[in-house]
């Protein structure tokens, strides 16, 4: 698995050689823009506005900011390297937080971290990290963008989470939700709540629409029509208490006997 970043972790002035590795893989099924008569894949051009024509290489493409109407200052990769200093270049830490009190609407891409050298004072450092729950909060440049991360340790391996700075989570709308609460479908609602209540098991969750989409795939190869999936058909309720009542008895019908407590009456 290649590495995405290599650089080091520090606090204090302890100082860990570190690689980043992204944690999650895309498996989003990729499809070709084709031309419909000829069944041809499209091929975008790239060119400009005063090229007359002319297809440009990866190499004749820099980065420009437009600063005034058509004028722009010109950055290659060279400058962006030459701005950076040799803290951009390492994740100091700047401070530990309670793990529990970043929201997780900041979070952003996960990283495995994996020490080049100084195993015991990472070593050191995750096991300290884990027994007090803490999250170490830093800031660095990856690429070109400078990143807030959150070094974080799950099931004895640390992790890196880049995090949205604060003005980039945009405020909630500002909706007044001034709707009377009857207690007999609060208590319901509770109770629905309650009961399919359970610890969180990701493995348990499968892409189904693209398992569909893999099957459709494979019949379209093999001359065959797409048929839509039959779905049962959603039982009707008279109005919200009823709809209440009966999710509730249909979960205590079909929830797994370990599911059954006393909780689970109606």
């Amino acid at each position: 698995m290649a590495y995405s970043f290599k650089g080091s972790i520090s606090f204090g002035l302890v100082y860990i050689p570190i690689k980043l590795y992204l944690c999650v893989k895309d498996k989003d099924i990729g499809f070709n823009m084709i031309d419909k008569q000829t069944q041809s894949r499209v091929q975008y051009k790239k060119t400009c506005i005063d090229c007359d024509g002319r297809e440009l290489q990866q190499s004749d493409i820099v980065k420009g900011y437009e600063y005034e109407d058509g004028k722009y200052v010109i950055f290659t990769n060279e400058d962006f390297e030459k701005l950076k200093t040799q803290k951009d270049k390492s994740i100091m830490i700047q401070k530990f937080v309670d793990l529990a009190t970043i929201d997780p609407i900041y979070f952003d891409k996960s990283y495995y971290v994996e020490p080049t050298s100084a195993e015991n004072a990472f070593a050191l450092l995750l096991a300290a990290m884990q027994e007090q729950g803490r999250a170490g909060i830093a800031k660095t440049v990856l690429g070109s963008k400078e990143k807030l991360v959150a070094l974080r340790v799950r099931n004895n391996q640390m992790l890196l989470n880049t995090l949205y700075f604060a003005d980039e989570v945009q405020k909630a709308p500002q909706v007044s939700i001034d709707a009377p609460l009857k207690e007999e479908e609060l208590k319901l609602a509770k109770s629905l709540i309650e009961n399919m209540h359970a610890e969180f098991a990701p493995e348990q969750y499968k892409d189904e629409y693209r398992a569909r989409v893999t099957e459709a795939i494979q019949s379209k190869i093999e001359g065959k029509e797409i048929i839509t999936p039959k779905e049962e058909a959603r039982p009707q309720a008279a109005g919200l208490l009823d709809a209440l009542q009966k999710s509730l008895e249909a979960y205590i019908k079909t929830a797994p006997k370990k599911s059954q407590s006393p909780r689970a009456r109606v």
